[in-house]
């Protein structure tokens, strides 16, 4: 009986972190829903704020101009006040920044899946929308202004990075976006600007 009474502690303790998983990451969306996938810039919009991480991608200075990706956290504002401009927190440690540093081109490719609005569909599936930002990633100048809205993004929404350790060199980077790559249906690529992407219409 002790054995029987612990194992369904142990199913209702699993079935609580579930429901609480799922919860918190609706509750993130309540505010914000998916927008119809006939208007690229919206949804590009939406898939960038609602997003906390993606996978940028550099040239690799070690291996000799190879493309290099690295999974990286990310903000483009305060919760639900976006620019739709991606800021990083990266430490010279890493080859992302240093890569940087020597060639400022990049891309940052970002998935819907995370968000969990492409319920049972598989990533790769057209209609889970993925966006590839291409452009080149700079360091933010710490006496502007700038690092200061670049700071209040990206604490706001990863709080840990706030105790990431001082001696690592961590500094503020952004990417200037120059194409826009968007799939949120069948068919081929959205046509998007830089321009539309960053002055939506309302």
């Amino acid at each position: 009986m002790i054995i029987k009474g612990d194992f369904r502690c142990h199913l209702f303790a699993l079935a609580l972190i579930f429901l609480g998983s799922r919860v918190s990451v609706h509750a993130r969306l309540l505010s914000v829903s998916k927008p119809d996938p006939d208007d690229a810039a919206a949804t590009a919009r939406w898939l960038v704020s609602q997003n906390n991480w993606g996978v940028l991608n550099t040239i690799s200075k070690d291996l000799g101009g190879a493309p290099f990706g690295n999974v990286v956290s990310f903000s483009d504002g305060l919760p639900d006040g976006g620019r739709g401009v991606p800021y990083f927190y990266l430490t010279t440690l890493d080859p992302t920044p240093r890569n940087a540093l020597f060639d400022q081109r990049s891309s940052f490719t970002i998935s819907e899946y995370p968000i969990g609005t492409c319920g049972k569909k598989d990533p790769e599936n057209p209609s889970c929308a993925k966006i590839t930002l291409t452009g080149k990633l700079r360091l933010v100048d710490e006496k502007s202004q700038e690092v200061v809205f670049a700071r209040n993004a990206l604490f706001s929404k990863h709080p840990e990075m706030k105790g990431w350790p001082k001696g690592h060199n961590f500094q503020f980077f952004k990417l200037d976006i120059e194409d826009i790559f968007l799939i949120d249906w069948f068919g081929g690529p959205k046509p998007l600007t830089v321009d539309q992407y960053l002055h939506p219409k309302t």
